[in-house]
């Protein structure tokens, strides 16, 4: 080709002579033949001095980098040049630097389970390790979990919240906390830089509602004359979720303490649940008395795992009792509402002491001074109130007068 003519597509294309063809401005054609000599290979070279030294630097196979491209590519290379830049070294840089930050990029689902391997043994409980990741995979890895973490914002931090905020807010609180601790890993880890997007004050305290200044609504309880009715059709279901859900109506327990609980915490020989305060909502140690039937419950249960009333992912799901709630009776009641079923029946049809009833509620009674001075837990009063309540639950017949209980029952 004549010197000085700069190169056609076609000329690109379909030239067949070995060697390197100028196009202008640093840019050349490199036409060399395969290995097996059977096809010519043709690729772009942007040549250039630089302090003496000649260097070539390939810009790809003529394939994949048309003539337009090319050029455009050795005209940044001359504007690096101009400016004492070495291309080739520039080029170089920047390779490096993306293959380190593939390295370093990790979706929110990665840095969840990396997270969780950290700190999985800092934990107060096997059950609160067991919670963390049902409840992201329930509610934020739909939404969140493909997403690289460093291109996560506070718009996608409160779209992932938005639907349980509203309608679950102590769990959307809990999760916020959690996606604020992975992103905090993340960004540890170099996988994010800037700040936090699921922090609270001062960011997501402007879009979402406060919890603390939420409108609050007591918990919808069945009232204590239908309980008999629902246990039986409760017992009538089979498989773990409806025997957990019977062992805490009976206990009168929270549903976390109930789904969390494991087989070192059941002493079947003294029939007692001796739930650790790290469980506890109060941070104390709590002993729960065992009625007879609960400990039916108990000695029914297969010991396949740690877990006592064992769901799908080692722990039962935190909605697992709420849908079973829907399924026996459609009214918008909530689980936790039994706890305050028991506390109606206690009061209206027993003669046991509040006190007694608060504690089988693991209620804080009294002030610190009234606390450090009543050291004992009144077990096993407590032990008759709920053998009283089971009885009541496993029978539908409501009886007409207060349930005899004794002098035991005026502490």
């Amino acid at each position: 080709m004549a010197r000085g003519m700069r190169l056609s597509a076609k000329y690109v294309e379909r030239s067949k002579e070995l060697g390197l063809h100028c196009d202008g401005g640093n840019l050349w054609l490199q036409v060399t033949p395969s290995k097996d000599g059977k096809r010519l290979n043709r690729s772009w070279v942007f040549r250039c001095t630089l302090n003496g030294v000649t260097r070539n630097a390939g810009l790809g196979s003529t394939a994949t980098i048309d003539l337009k491209t090319a050029r455009e590519k050795a005209r940044e290379y001359r504007a690096l040049l101009h400016d004492g830049i070495d291309p080739i070294e520039h080029r170089n840089a920047e390779r490096s630097a993306r293959m380190a930050a593939n390295a370093k990029a990790m979706t929110f689902e990665e840095a969840a389970h990396a997270y969780l391997a950290a700190h999985r043994d800092e934990w107060r409980s096997q059950s609160h390790a067991a919670n963390w990741p049902a409840s992201l995979r329930r509610y934020i890895f739909p939404s969140l979990g493909t997403v690289d973490c460093a291109h996560i914002d506070a718009a996608l931090v409160v779209q992932s919240l938005q639907k349980v905020w509203k309608e679950r807010p102590a769990t959307a609180s809990r999760l916020r906390g959690r996606i604020e601790s992975i992103l905090d890993y993340a960004k540890v880890k170099g996988s994010r830089q800037g700040d936090n997007p699921a922090r609270w004050s001062g960011n997501l305290e402007y879009l979402l509602a406060a919890p603390s200044k939420r409108k609050i609504s007591h918990h919808a309880a069945l009232p204590w004359r239908e309980i008999p009715a629902f246990v039986q059709r409760l017992a009538d279901l089979e498989g773990p979720a409806a025997r957990a859900f019977e062992f805490a109506i009976l206990t009168a327990a929270r549903s976390g303490e109930v789904r969390g609980a494991i087989w070192s915490e059941i002493d079947l020989g003294e029939a007692v649940w001796k739930i650790p305060g790290s469980r506890m909502k109060a941070g104390k140690e709590h002993r729960v008395p065992l009625s007879a039937r609960c400990v039916e419950i108990l000695r029914a249960m297969p010991r396949s795992g740690e877990f006592v009333f064992p769901g799908r992912d080692g722990m039962l799901g935190e909605s697992t009792f709420q849908r079973l709630l829907r399924k026996l009776d459609p009214r918008d009641l909530t689980v936790h509402g039994f706890r305050s079923c028991f506390m109606d029946w206690a009061h209206e049809r027993t003669a046991f002491a509040k006190v007694v009833i608060d504690m089988a509620l693991a209620h804080t009674v009294g002030d610190k001074v009234e606390e450090a001075y009543r050291r004992g837990d009144l077990f096993e009063k407590r032990r008759q109130l709920m053998q009283a309540w089971a009885d009541y639950c496993a029978s539908p017949q409501i009886e007409g007068k207060v349930i005899p209980i004794g002098s035991a029952a005026h502490a």
